[in-house]
């Protein structure tokens, strides 16, 4: 786990503190909601991720003495620079299950805290949700083309600076088998791959003794990277020739990699002689800018491609490079409060709330889901939010909710959920979802309404605050 402070934070939330502590505000208590706007990828869901790792951090978050020193010289008040000397977050946290399947516009999280702490840890919990979210949500997609493939991240020297330590994390609860970062292995408990580069064989006089070398060296797990010169007459010969060397010995050689060219053609012509050799346990392993469309690609032409390695394009988000989350006020020491825009897209939704997803007597989802006042106990229509003549009876529906007490007074309620079983869940969650949601090409929309009371509550803010 990286170490973060208090300082992780944008400057306007340590102004926006210090102003509060000097009106006499810093006990004044807020709800906060944690949601984004849109979907990523032009999708039909989102997979949550990043949650665990807030709430470890949550639990030690303070400002250090190097932190204090630092921010005497930003013209913070004397005052207000001891109180942060015992600044811990000490507020609770709903927030949905991590892995779990998202759409827009509804709490995945809420934050009731004093307004000081629910404004400091703003940034830091942006940063986490909105990246790791993203960044599951891509390898979902990937997993749901790749099916029993194997899916490795192979990142890290892409990714956006100390970014790559989280993608490699969020990628496994988006679907994927193992990591080429080593450092997010040894933290997340995250399985470890790696090949070789070319830079390793063109070190050699030729690329036989390359592989001679390697496999000597690595013999339980030796793949050969087969295309530094030409990949069919000689990194496949040469790579046949130390596969039986290593029978010879009682080992076997593991795989092959492919980084360039015509991938299809080349796993397939591969995958000939590698069998007719005998070899036909070797796998071979794809790489080079890959992503959910080449990957269905390759799978359609019947590629004989056993292991996929992902970087860029999963550890950038590739093409959005970011999730729309946000973080607004919905209730101010004890009054709901309502931001205005000129887009009701973005005019928010007060109050704390509880959110519900919907399902048929059957137990299937509907596709919908529902936001209600926390302490609602029965629903029996949804608006949407966004078009409000629109609705939905929802009067005969089971019903799950969806946010969960996961910190109370600082300290987390549940035992820490391993990355396995946070993947595994998240596969559960993903299977249980309709596949119109899950299609690449115009994917249905999952509707999220607002109950009855959450509507009259927000229309009277509405005319209160226009006036």
């Amino acid at each position: 786990m990286m170490n973060f402070t208090a300082t992780y934070t944008d400057q306007y939330q340590l102004s926006m503190a210090q102003v509060y502590f000097e009106n006499g505000q810093k006990e004044h208590s807020a709800v906060f909601d944690y949601y984004f706007r849109k979907l990523p990828f032009e999708g039909g869901y989102a997979i949550f991720s990043g949650l665990e790792d807030l709430l470890e951090i949550l639990e030690e978050l303070k400002f250090s003495d190097d932190d204090l020193a630092y921010l005497k010289g930003q013209n913070y008040s004397e005052e207000f620079l001891e109180y942060l000397k015992n600044f811990k977050f000490s507020g609770n946290i709903m927030a949905a299950r991590e892995g779990d399947v998202l759409f827009p516009n509804r709490p995945i999280l809420q934050v009731e805290a004093n307004i000081i702490e629910a404004q400091l840890i703003e940034t830091i919990l942006l940063n986490l949700l909105n990246f790791q979210t993203l960044i599951a949500t891509k390898a979902s997609r990937i997993r749901l083309v790749a099916k029993d493939s194997i899916l490795l991240e192979f990142g890290l020297r892409r990714a956006h600076g100390s970014g790559g330590y989280y993608a490699s994390r969020a990628a496994i609860v988006g679907g994927f088998d193992g990591t080429s970062n080593v450092v997010a292995g040894k933290d997340f408990d995250i399985p470890v791959y790696g090949t070789m580069a070319h830079s390793f064989i063109q070190s050699y006089d030729d690329e036989l003794t390359a592989f001679r070398a390697f496999s000597q060296s690595r013999p339980k797990d030796c793949v050969l990277l087969v295309d530094t010169y030409d990949t069919l007459k000689s990194g496949l010969p040469n790579a046949i020739k130390v596969g039986k060397e290593m029978e010879e010995r009682g080992e076997k050689l593991s795989g092959i990699r492919l980084d360039s060219g015509d991938l299809a053609y080349l796993a397939q012509e591969s995958r000939k002689m590698l069998d007719e050799a005998g070899l036909n346990y070797v796998k071979i392993a794809a790489s080079n800018q890959l992503d959910e469309y080449v990957i269905k690609s390759l799978l359609e032409q019947k590629a004989p491609i056993d292991i996929f390695g992902v970087g860029t394009n999963l550890v950038t988000g590739e093409p959005d490079s970011a999730l729309d989350g946000v973080y607004k006020l919905s209730v101010s020491n004890g009054v709901p409060r309502l931001k205005i825009s000129e887009s009701l897209s973005k005019v928010t939704i007060p109050h704390k709330k509880q959110v519900y997803r919907l399902m048929n007597v059957k137990g299937e989802l509907i596709g919908a889901d529902a936001i209600t006042m926390r302490d609602e106990e029965e629903v029996s229509r949804i608006y949407d939010p966004q078009e409000i003549l629109k609705s939905l009876p929802v009067k005969n529906c089971k019903s799950e909710a969806l946010l969960h007490l996961v910190m109370e007074n600082g300290k987390r309620t549940q035992e820490t959920r391993s990355l396995k079983e946070i993947a595994a869940y998240s596969l559960d969650r993903l299977a249980d979802l309709p596949m119109e949601y899950k299609r690449f090409d115009n994917p249905h929309k999952y509707k999220v309404g607002i109950s009855k009371m959450l509507k009259k509550e927000r229309e009277k803010l509405l005319k209160k605050y226009k006036k």
